[in-house]
């Protein structure tokens, strides 16, 4: 059985180009994308959903709850970076290292201590998966995805990473150490209108 780490679906905002205040929800198209995961998913057999508690995740993990009738529970270790003053404001106007500055923005999490949480979350999954007899499944958010695959999942037989990660891009990873990757961002549910905007944030 698998780790199935999901990034939530598409936001208006995610859409805009604007790093995501907290509260940001899912758009119509995104619920559409969560949908089109949890009918894929339906023919897996999983054990639990474990989600950031953020609505843009939670409302795409509700929806793999309810096609799948699996439980989800909720964790803030799952959020995505907390970029304090920074959210709300167009992506043009972030700073040139916008999503990989090391420096805490105002009233935010510095590199350090967002990695620090990510590596804490990946333990707990890990920890999680240990004690069940099926997949498990995390939601969670770009960022996020993106410091586990460079520090807690192996790569080796990968190939080439994608630059985008889409919503509900779909990654399937071993339960054991090293953890490799099986399945990179597959977003093959997703067919148009719903298709993923490859313009839009991969952070978020």
């Amino acid at each position: 059985m698998s780790l199935l780490i999901v990034r939530h679906g598409e936001t208006a905002l995610n859409a805009a180009r604007v790093l995501q205040p907290a509260d940001t929800p899912l758009s119509a198209r995104g619920i559409a994308q969560a949908e089109a995961l949890a009918e894929r998913l339906s023919s897996r057999r999983l054990a639990l959903i474990l989600s950031s508690d953020l609505p843009r995740a939670l409302r795409t993990a509700q929806a793999i709850s309810a096609r799948c009738g699996t439980m989800v529970q909720t964790t803030p270790l799952l959020r995505e970076r907390n970029f304090g003053d920074l959210r709300g404001l167009p992506y043009e106007r972030l700073p040139p290292d916008r999503l990989s500055m090391r420096d805490a923005p105002p009233n935010g999490e510095s590199g350090d201590e967002f990695e620090a949480r990510v590596a804490q979350a990946f333990a707990e999954i890990v920890r999680r998966r240990a004690a069940l007899a099926d997949d498990l499944v995390v939601v969670t958010h770009g960022l996020v995805i993106g410091a586990m695959l460079a520090r807690h999942i192996d790569l080796a037989d990968a190939g080439e990473l994608p630059t985008h990660l889409g919503n509900t891009g779909l990654w399937v990873i071993g339960p054991d150490a090293p953890h490799r990757a099986d399945l990179l961002n597959c977003t093959a549910h997703l067919r148009e209108p719903i298709a993923d905007d490859a313009r839009a944030l991969s952070g978020g």
